[in-house]
Order: C-alpha cells, then sequence, then structure tokens
C-alpha cells in the first residue's frame, strides 16, 4: 500500500485529528526558525562565521558571570535560550501580504507586538514585531520577525517611483496555493493548528516566501535603477520574487567583544554599536552588524518576463541588502525608563552633533548616560525604571509585614503598590525575595533605522524624499492591514512582573489570589 504525500494528507477530508495529533506552536516554532536559520547560512555562508563568533563569546561571558549571587546583571535567560535565539526581519509592499503573514505566524504562536514608526528616521515604513507574548513560550523559544510594511503614501508621487514600485507588487505572488490552503485548513478545521504530518509541507512552503529565489528578480534593471534611485528600500522591496529575509540576528553576551571578533577575523563591521551605551546592567537592545553583500542579480530582460528556454534574456546586475546582525538584550524598561532614556540618548545625539571637544559618539553616549541613569540592579528596581520578575528563595521574613488582609482581587498590586513595592524592596535586601530583570523583547525605531541606513546606502548617500504633510506614525492603518489590534509590549512585561509579585505574596501566605 503506497503512503499519502504531504500534499495528500494536507487535503485529505479524514475527521478532525485528535488532540495529541496536533504539534505545539512552540515545538512548530522552533522547528521553523532552526529551518530557517540553516536555509540562510546556505543563502549567505558569512552568517555561519557570525554564529559561531556569537557563541564563543557569550560562552566566555557565561563562564566570567558563573557564581553571581542575588543578581545576575547580564541576564537570567537559560543557556539553552540563549543559543535558540534568533530574530529575523523581513519587508513587505502590500497589506494582503502582511495579512497572510500574519496568519502563518499565529500557527508559530508569534503575534504583533508594538508599533514602530520608521518615518521618523526617513524611512517610508511602519512596523511590528510577530513573536511569542506569554512568558512560557518566551522561554521555550523567543523567536521572533521584524516586519515592516511600505507605506507608499509617504513617497513622492512625482517621478513616478510610488506608481512603479506598486504596480511590480501587484503582479507577484508571495504565497503558494499550497500554503495558502493550508492556513486554511488550519484556521477553519483545526483551531489553528498543524498535525505532526503537516509541519513538512508547511515549514517548506512558508520558507520559499523568505527566501532569497535563486538571486532572480521580479523586475527588470532599469525599473529596478529607478526605483533605487528614489530610495534602495523601494528597490528591495518591490524587485524581488519574494519577501526575502533581510537579516537573521543571533544574541550575544557581550556585543563589544563580538564586534572586536568580527573585526579581527575581517568583516565589513557598522562602525558603532546602536542602541544605550555599555553598562553592566544592561538595558534595551544594542545591534551592530556586518555590512550588507553585494550580491549577484538576474533581472529581467525588456522583451519580457523569464519563460522556459529564455534564461539567456536575463540581465545580469547586483543587489545590496542582505547583512549579517547581533544583538545583546538587556532589561525591559518602564515607561518612566523609556523616558529617561529618550531624553538622555536625545542630549547625547545633539552633542555628538555639534563634537566640540573631540569625544567620539561612544564616549559622549556613556559620558551623558553614566550619572544619570543607575547601573545597578537594586536601583533601577527602587526607582521604577526597569520591569523584574520576583522569586522566593525560601527563606522566610524576619521583619513585620504589612496589613495585607485585603488582598484579594487581581488588582491587588494596583490598589496597593507603593506599600508592597517598599516591602518588596526590603525582602529583596534581606534575601527573601529575588529581582531579576525581564528581558527587553522589542525593538529600538532609531537603532532599526539605524541598521537600515547603513546597509541599505552602503551604494548611494540617498535619503528617502518623504511626500510633506504625510508623516508621523499610523497605527490604526497598520492594525488594519494586519486584521487585528497590536498589543502594547510594555502591557506585557508589566503583565509578566505583577504575575511574579503576586505569586510571591501568595507563597509567602500574605494575599489570597487566582493566579
Amino acid at each position: 500500500m503506497l503512503h499519502a504525500t504531504p500534499t495528500q494528507r494536507l487535503h485529505s477530508p479524514d475527521p478532525m485529528p485528535d488532540a495529541e495529533s496536533y504539534v505545539h506552536a512552540d515545538d512548530l516554532r522552533t522547528a521553523f526558525a532552526m529551518a530557517m536559520s540553516q536555509m540562510y547560512r546556505n543563502e549567505v555562508p558569512l552568517y555561519g562565521d557570525l554564529v559561531r563568533i556569537v557563541q564563543g563569546v557569550s560562552q566566555a561571558a557565561l563562564s566570567a558571570s558563573s557564581g553571581n549571587a542575588q543578581f545576575n546583571s547580564k541576564t537570567s535567560d537559560s543557556p539553552e535560550r540563549l543559543s535558540l535565539e534568533r530574530h529575523g526581519a523581513i519587508r513587505l509592499g502590500l497589506p494582503s501580504e502582511l495579512r497572510t503573514v500574519r496568519r502563518m505566524f499565529a500557527v508559530l504562536g508569534m503575534y504583533p507586538v508594538g508599533y514602530y514608526d520608521l518615518s521618523v528616521a526617513g524611512l517610508p515604513m511602519h512596523a511590528t514585531c510577530f513573536r511569542p507574548i506569554t512568558p512560557e513560550s518566551l522561554a521555550r523559544n523567543p523567536f521572533r520577525i521584524f516586519t515592516t510594511l511600505l507605506r507608499p503614501e509617504l513617497v513622492k508621487a512625482e517621478g513616478g517611483a510610488r506608481d512603479l514600485a506598486l504596480q511590480l507588487l501587484s503582479r507577484r505572488t508571495l504565497f503558494s496555493s499550497e500554503l495558502l490552503s493550508m492556513l486554511d485548513i488550519t484556521e477553519q478545521q483545526q483551531q489553528g493548528r498543524l498535525c505532526a504530518d503537516q509541519t513538512e509541507v508547511f515549514i517548506r512552503e512558508a520558507l520559499r516566501t523568505f527566501s532569497w529565489a535563486s538571486g532572480v528578480a521580479a523586475s527588470t534593471i532599469d525599473e529596478y535603477a529607478r526605483l533605487r534611485s528614489e530610495h534602495p528600500v523601494l528597490a528591495d522591496i518591490a524587485c524581488f520574487r519574494t519577501a526575502h529575509i533581510n537579516h537573521l540576528t543571533p544574541r550575544t553576551l557581550d556585543i563589544d567583544a563580538a564586534q572586536a571578533a568580527m573585526v579581527a577575523e575581517g568583516m565589513a563591521v557598522k562602525e558603532r554599536v546602536e542602541g544605550p551605551p555599555r553598562r553592566q546592567c544592561p538595558i534595551l537592545l544594542r545591534q551592530t552588524s556586518f555590512l550588507a553583500l553585494d550580491e549577484p542579480v538576474h533581472f529581467l530582460s525588456e522583451q519580457g518576463g523569464l519563460t522556459s528556454g529564455e534564461e539567456n534574456l536575463l540581465v545580469k546586475g547586483s543587489h545590496c541588502a542582505r547583512f549579517g546582525e547581533i544583538e545583546e538584550r538587556g532589561a525591559a524598561v518602564t515607561a518612566a525608563g523609556r523616558r529617561l532614556y529618550d531624553e538622555l540618548l536625545a542630549e547625547a545625539t545633539g552633542t555628538a552633533r555639534s563634537n566640540k571637544d573631540g569625544r567620539t559618539h561612544d564616549e559622549i553616549l556613556f559620558d551623558t548616560f553614566r550619572d544619570r541613569y543607575p547601573d545597578d540592579l537594586r536601583e533601577l528596581c527602587r526607582q521604577n525604571l526597569i520591569f523584574c520578575r520576583y522569586r522566593c528563595t525560601g527563606k522566610q521574613p524576619t521583619r513585620t509585614s504589612p496589613d495585607f488582609a485585603a488582598l484579594l482581587g487581581q488588582d491587588v498590586i494596583d490598589r496597593h503598590e507603593e506599600t508592597i513595592m517598599s516591602w518588596v524592596h526590603c525582602l529583596v535586601d534581606d534575601g527573601v525575595l529575588v529581582a531579576e530583570p525581564i528581558t527587553y523583547e522589542d525593538f529600538l525605531p532609531f537603532s532599526a533605522a539605524g541598521i537600515f541606513q547603513s546597509n541599505l546606502q552602503k551604494a548611494s548617500p540617498t535619503t528617502v524624499s518623504l511626500s510633506r504633510g504625510g508623516e508621523g506614525g499610523d497605527q490604526s492603518s497598520l492594525e488594519g492591514a494586519l486584521g487585528c489590534a497590536i498589543t502594547d509590549p510594555d502591557a506585557l512585561y508589566a503583565r509578566a512582573q505583577r504575575y511574579s509579585l503576586l505569586k510571591c505574596l501568595q507563597d509567602l501566605g500574605l494575599a489570597r489570589v487566582a493566579l
């Protein structure tokens, strides 16, 4: 008896499978991330060298920090999570593309979190990040995809670049019929879940959406040149057959050491690390990259599209967009912490522009933050600048606790925040509780734009011509394209901190709450 092929099984009219036959989204996400990593390593061999450097640096950092007692100032994440962690980035051109990508990522347990307006950095795009949203799923695999969508209204109508980009985008088909059929079946019959025998097809077809597609463009070389002269990002979005991954990003525990190692191996590295200055207690996100590769591309000829036997009609050219990025993740900051960060960053940037005393940008950034943004975890917690996860050590409190008899509801933290947090800080000092910074899982728009600009514009100093009067964020438009609301990342961090505090109060016998 012949076995059914994956495609035949995909379209099988069999009854709904048992719950045990479904693959957990966390496991599927891990399999997908590993397959994407291998695909990108095959397409960009230098990426393999980058991963090797990062793993060596992180292992050295973990060895150096072993034995830390109450606080681990670098990370509380497990080595297993660090070795798995990646983020990728894709650029989409049409709202319909974004909605289908949202459906794909939902199967992987990844949902849109955070709104990023990149027009503030001169890029005609806005973005969200697809990622897991529960602490449990993040701990299993925090793979995330930073996804930008073209905002054609921000591109000048004069010159025809906007219309050309939209014409090219309207002619391409990003998603295979097999993938679309699988999404329909998964959503309509399987509550958004995949069976084990469907995973091979799903991963294969999804990866095709993000592959380099053999370096054959969907435009002529003249069309490519017209869009690139307006801005390289337009050409990268509209002139290719796929939403190719433009970078995958391993996480390091010491980005400065990793950058030095990249330079030592002769990589063309970005001149400075984006994000906060180097700190004993990292916050937010620091990023750097090796510069985009100039890769051979075959463009369509003016005679028409590519058909069988007409490969000789292709025109040789090149494209510069895919690069190798690394990141160092620190603590998620509260609204107060972010206001202070933005204030100091703006001040340092202004000082660096005038640069009257000969200091480098990094020296100015470090000096600006040094005495005004605490670099001690206890102080960061006391000043409510970062989100922390609290846990009991097993030691019982010796000091008298406040009267918590009324703490019976889910809003317990909100109603008694000042009293609770004052007492919590005392318990941390007494060794009854441990505070671990919650890892920042999201992105910084200026840092992302700095990486984009340094790589997209390697061959051209042109800046995008934004249409006047149209600048500014438009989250409602992006949510309309997605077909769903975007989750506020700060709400997720606050929820994780609140849950850990309630759990501690419960374990210490000081509150009765339903977790």
